[in-house]
């Protein structure tokens, strides 16, 4: 296993997450406690030694199995991060009730490593309101040695982080974002990476194959990177890419079941970085693919000068090619939820002004109709 130091502590640079675990019958609120003690038991016996889990994660459910498969291993052997569930506004005055039963669920007195869940535009505010105390208790846990290091995980775009880092930074020793080849440049991952490197924050990498996205490509392009490391699955291009950056600490993968669990093991118990060869068909690949899923909006924004609703339709359609190419996910509503309902892409009229203006001559009105029939 790959080991990187953090502040003189060796961490595994594979983490098990653990919102995938194992099911019943498909039910994604039954994680399966003995399937997940196999493979918990397997991963502390081969080197990995971060477990990351959330208090939303199956139903609630997850804290409680990873408690109880860990439960069995000396506590100085894993690490242990979990997270503040403020992504559901819900939660936002209940901090010391939710640490307090985390603690419980996972049956431990400490967590190794804490964060802010999710910080992104719908909830920022809220976190970063000194009425709700939440900075102010979770350095407190922290100074009680209930939590060792505090960070926080994003989903949100820039200006959203340059708020939280702007405001709390000083506090936060790691950082997690959702990196991988395929978001590189599309959700302008590289600037995320860059940002946090700036201001001296580690970065933790969370969905390196975007939600198994990346670990199954489209034949065409399997068949370009075969040609490259022949002996290479899709999945492990994705982890080799992340080995490739200096700035990524840990990489959490939600691993489902035993293969997944082998495979990623395997991939991590050597280092072998891309070639800057192999980082530019990443690259190529990852173009093409977004073409094909995506409209080619530049941000010019000679559209909004023409819109008589003042839609920000920059900001639409990125959220846009964002929905369309996953094929549906959080990452849009998510962000959509902050926008004023006469500004969401529901309010267009259809009247194509901004496409008389338009150098990529994309078709606005249609993008945007299909991006209201997308979200339902």
């Amino acid at each position: 296993m790959i080991y990187n130091d953090f502040h003189g502590e060796q961490l595994s640079a594979l983490g098990l997450g653990c919102m995938r675990l194992p099911v019943i019958d498909g039910d994604d609120s039954r994680p399966d406690y003995e399937k997940t003690a196999e493979m918990v038991d397997y991963a502390l016996e081969h080197g990995i030694n971060y477990f990351d889990t959330a208090w939303g994660y199956h139903a609630g459910n997850s804290e409680l199995v990873l408690g109880c498969a860990l439960k069995n291993h000396p506590r100085e052997k894993f690490k242990l991060a979990n997270k503040f569930p403020g992504y559901d506004l819900g939660n936002i005055g209940k901090v010391k009730e939710i640490f307090e039963k985390q603690l419980e669920k996972c049956g431990v007195e400490y967590f190794d490593f804490y964060l802010f869940h999710n910080v992104c535009e719908m909830n920022v505010n809220e976190y970063l309101d000194p009425q709700y105390g939440i900075l102010e208790y979770l350095l407190e846990q922290k100074k009680n040695g209930r939590i060792r290091h505090l960070g926080f995980s994003a989903h949100g775009a820039m200006p959203v982080l340059k708020r939280f880092v702007e405001a709390y930074g000083e506090h936060m020793e790691f950082g997690q974002l959702q990196v991988n080849w395929a978001d590189w440049d599309f959700q302008g991952a590289k600037d995320k990476v860059k940002y946090f490197t700036d201001n001296k924050i580690p970065v933790w990498v969370m969905e390196p194959v975007r939600g198994g996205k990346l670990a199954k490509l489209p034949e065409m392009y399997s068949a370009k990177l075969k040609a490259l490391r022949p002996e290479a699955t899709d999945a492990e291009w994705a982890f080799r890419f992340l080995q490739t950056l200096p700035e990524v600490k840990v990489t959490l993968s939600g691993m489902s079941n035993f293969d997944q669990l082998k495979e990623n093991i395997a991939v991590y118990e050597e280092k072998k970085p891309l070639s800057e060869a192999e980082m530019t068909a990443l690259k190529e690949i990852a173009a093409e693919w977004l073409t094909g899923n995506t409209v080619p909006c530049t941000a010019c924004r000679y559209c909004t000068t023409h819109c008589p609703q003042e839609l920000p339709i920059p900001d639409l359609l990125e959220l846009y090619n964002e929905h369309k190419f996953t094929g549906g996910g959080f990452i849009a509503p998510m962000a959509l939820s902050s926008f004023a309902e006469d500004k969401k892409p529901s309010a267009c009229v259809g009247c194509r002004s901004c496409e008389a203006v338009c150098p990529q001559q994309i078709k606005i009105s249609e993008a945007l109709a299909d991006f209201v029939n997308m979200l339902g």
